[in-house]
């Protein structure tokens, strides 16, 4: 049985996993940026460096990506999931007060860049077709790798991401006509290119509204169920289903994958079950685009760049020097202050992703030879692989100088996170009272419970709640744990409250925990655990019949409320 495996088939994958589990993590414990090291590692291992030997070396067979099509369905899949939770930490009402950036900034970023490429392409000796496809190509940015930076330092909620994030989702969307361009261009018709261009955006419209439609009517429905039979493996496979079945609609109608789930990430992002699927997805994408920007390091051909670096490096900085020039003054005309502005313009200014697929279209279509593309794309490989280094010296050159204090009103959307908020945990009968007072003292909550029905219910009422399992720490995490201010524990199940409350005493030590427990025996559990305060409802129940009894019997209110509360003192002590 053994013996009629063939292990050569699962070599390209052995090498992406020990990158990503061995190589990569060993790196970062030295300081260098896990995405440089997946971009070093794909060069190093790819076709184009190590595996170009494998002639001469035949061992190298087992240490190289030998079909780079055994990988690159994977990473596809990174910047599937990274859009799709994208969409989750936005919500529509966001999108919409972000149009005038998407629609406005972004599509003349596009255009404007677009043009100054293709003109440089030109001047470079590049014919009409040839110079319009590459000016084209190049005047779009990474999404999957800007938005990873920014979101790994949590800047997402800042200027500078919303920013970005418009620009970059405008790039997405104008992927559809660039690529009927290609299409047009390589039939040499010109004639009704408008024409054809705007069916396009018509297509990728109908198709995002049947998504949206399809999301509106069966997502929330669906996760309900989901969410009442209790499995986290049948709730993984849903949420699966939904990312998977977007993009598949969307691909149909000839949009990206990648699009198709961003919508239905912003589906989910306006429903109670936002937080679980948030933490689930979480890991999955972390190592998917770790795949991506391995595939891109392998893109980079060391051979060109050995014999023609000049020309490659020339490449990037005209490219890099050509965005920066035209997006400056665009965004400087929304409402961006200077200094922020030029570092927008550098973090998109790289060349991006796109660019692999409509050149590599272009060569198909023999719009473009295979020698001049080669060159091309490695410089942009390049250019993605100088991304965080650009990232970094354009952040600490803003933070060197005052910024401006005016800007866009539009780019003061608050993120949906909060700060010194209180996790309730168990929205039943007694969390509903004690969410209630929060409310009305005005304290910030974030209500989380596991039962689907009961948080459908009360969504109606309050958008606070949502669904999810507490006891998962990626869970608690995506709920705000390392901003929160207090912990209310009102569960309960003994082993998610156990299990809850060893990793919050684990990752925050200093925050107070108020816990519900059953009797005496239970609340000295608590208190070994590490709660601040355990409430038993035996002991609160004989102290409020005591109250009520004292009160009858004509004592003075402020007298019963001292007793009370000196008898409640005496028994916390003895707890403890």
């Amino acid at each position: 049985m053994a013996s009629s495996v063939n292990l050569g088939i699962y070599s390209d994958a052995m090498i992406v996993l020990a990158t990503a589990g061995v190589l990569v993590p060993v790196i970062s414990r030295i300081g260098v940026n896990p995405i440089i090291g997946y971009l070093a590692f794909g060069a190093l291992l790819g076709p184009m460096g190590l595996g170009s030997h494998l002639d001469t070396f035949p061992f190298l067979y087992w240490l190289t990506i030998v079909e780079p099509g055994n990988v690159s369905a994977i990473a596809e899949l990174g910047i599937v999931f990274l859009l799709f939770l994208i969409g989750l930490e936005l919500s529509f009402s966001r999108l919409i007060a972000l149009r005038r950036l998407v629609f406005g900034l972004g599509f003349l970023q596009i255009v404007l860049s677009a043009a100054a490429l293709t003109l440089m392409a030109r001047l470079v000796g590049l014919e009409m077709v040839p110079a319009l496809l590459v000016g084209t190509s190049l005047s779009l940015s990474s999404t999957a790798m800007v938005i990873e930076i920014l979101a790994a330092k949590r800047r997402m909620a800042t200027i500078i991401g919303r920013t970005s994030f418009a620009v970059l989702l405008a790039q997405d969307i104008a992927v559809v006509p660039l690529l009927m361009l290609v299409g047009i261009l390589a039939a040499g018709s010109t004639t009704n290119m408008a024409a054809s261009i705007g069916m396009a955006l018509l297509q990728a419209v109908a198709s995002l509204a049947v998504i949206v439609l399809l999301g509106r009517v069966f997502i929330r429905p669906l996760f309900r169920l989901v969410g009442s039979l209790r499995s986290p493996e049948v709730f993984l496979a849903a949420i699966l289903f939904v990312i998977v079945g977007a993009g598949f609609v969307a691909s149909l109608f000839g949009l990206s994958m990648a699009l198709g789930a961003f919508v239905a990430g912003l589906l989910l992002s306006e429903t109670e079950y936002r937080k679980a699927v948030e933490a689930i997805v979480e890991p999955f994408k972390g190592l998917l685009l770790g795949v991506f920007f391995f595939t891109v390091g392998m893109s980079i051909d060391l051979a060109l760049f050995a014999s023609a670096p000049f020309q490659i490096l020339m490449t990037v900085a005209l490219m890099i020097l050509i965005k920066t020039v035209v997006m400056v003054p665009l965004s400087r005309s929304f409402g961006v202050p200077m200094l922020k502005s030029i570092e927008l313009s550098l973090l998109l200014a790289p060349g991006g992703e796109f660019a692999f697929v409509a050149l590599g279209a272009g060569v198909s279509a023999g719009l473009l030879t295979q020698e001049k593309t080669a060159i091309v794309l490695t410089a942009v490989a390049v250019s993605m692989a100088l991304l965080p280094l650009i990232a970094n010296l354009a952040e600490r050159l803003v933070a060197r100088i005052r910024s401006e204090t005016r800007f866009d009103p539009a780019l003061e959307v608050q993120p949906d996170t909060i700060d010194n908020h209180v996790i309730v945990v168990g929205y039943g009968r007694v969390g509903k009272v004690v969410a209630g007072l929060l409310e009305r003292h005005s304290i910030p909550y974030t209500a989380i419970d596991s039962e689907g029905a009961l948080v459908s219910r009360e969504r109606r009422r309050s958008d606070r709640v949502y669904f999810g399992n507490a006891a998962d720490p990626n869970f608690l995490r995506a709920c705000g744990l390392e901003r929160a201010s207090a912990m209310i524990m009102t569960v309960q199940d003994d082993h998610t409250t156990d299990h809850v409350i060893d990793f919050v005493r684990a990752m925050r030590p200093d925050m107070p925990i108020v816990a519900r427990a059953r009797d005496a025996t239970h609340a000295r559990h608590l208190y070994a655990l590490g709660v601040t305060t355990a409430v038993p409802e035996t002991i609160e129940a004989s102290l409020q019949l005591s109250e009520a009894t004292l009160i009858c019997m004509g004592i003075p209110m402020g007298k019963v409320i001292a007793s009370i509360h000196d008898r409640r003192d005496e028994f916390r002590k003895e707890l403890q």
